[in-house]
């Protein structure tokens, strides 16, 4: 069978991290030559938080399908636009009430690719548990997706892993997010599921997690409030590149940590 590959970009984090994209995703898709690219835009929108703009903006980068996290309904006005688009999608474990979905999918050159956002649990909130919603999703993707990927947006590396070893063999990645930091744990678990706790996020090294450093340290020497405002020295992009050459499994995943072009 033809190899696959899935380009994941990490969180996004505001203009800083969107001008990265937009300068280094291009580059990157003639690099790697992906059939699908994933990035996560949860704080695209001034440092938290996603828009329709902004969200158009990762789009015309080159992002085929946006995912989210504990942040996706900082802005109301993306509301609309989480239940109208079918290229964006929030974790799937919160109510259902909520704007938007929890997985889709793209079907792309003839391939069918699901795409599932999933919360943690410990330490962020979330309505239900993503091992059990994990299991309600994959039993109907099973018939409509010939590779499912993962991105699980949580704080604690135990729940990621646990989770990762949960779905080993039923999809093609757990992509773990939302912590900033890239972890060095990335490797395809014996079943044939890539797996990371981190991929990094996508903007300013020369902040704390994507603040302004200085503002961060005020607040830790200090406890008084200080107003957060994003980084913008050192943008970086972070991500992975996950490679199939055997159905919905991973043959292999490579970490993608590099600094933005311009």
């Amino acid at each position: 069978m033809p190899e696959r590959r899935v380009l994941f970009i990490g969180d996004v984090v505001g203009e800083p991290g969107r001008r990265a994209v937009e300068s280094t995703l291009p580059l990157l898709i003639e690099r790697h030559s992906p059939d699908l690219v994933v990035t996560n835009g949860e704080n695209v929108a001034g440092g938290l938080g996603i828009t329709e703009r902004t969200a158009r903006k990762l789009r015309e980068a080159g992002t085929d399908v946006i995912t989210t996290g504990n942040h996706v309904f900082r802005h109301s006005e993306v509301y609309e636009y989480l239940d109208r688009s079918d290229r964006i999608v929030r974790p799937a474990n919160y109510f259902e009430s909520t704007p938007g979905r929890g997985s889709t999918v793209l079907e792309k050159d003839g391939v069918r690719w699901g795409i599932l956002n999933l919360s943690g649990r410990v330490f962020v909130d979330a309505a239900y548990s993503p091992f059990h919603v994990a299991d309600r999703i994959l039993a109907k993707l099973s018939d409509d997706a010939d590779y499912v990927i993962v991105d699980f947006h949580a704080e604690a590396t135990s729940e990621k892993v646990a989770l990762g070893w949960y779905l080993d063999g039923r999809v093609l990645a757990v992509i773990g997010t939302h912590t900033h930091v890239p972890t060095a744990d990335g490797r395809v678990l014996p079943g044939g599921t890539a797996y990371i706790s981190d991929v990094g996020m996508t903007g300013a090294r020369g902040g704390v997690i994507g603040v302004k450093r200085e503002q961060i340290i005020q607040r830790f020497l200090t406890q008084m409030p200080v107003r957060f405002e994003t980084a913008e020295e050192d943008p970086w992009v972070m991500g992975c590149l996950v490679t199939s050459d055997r159905p919905g499994l991973a043959s292999s995943i490579e970490q993608i940590l590099v600094p933005a072009e311009g």
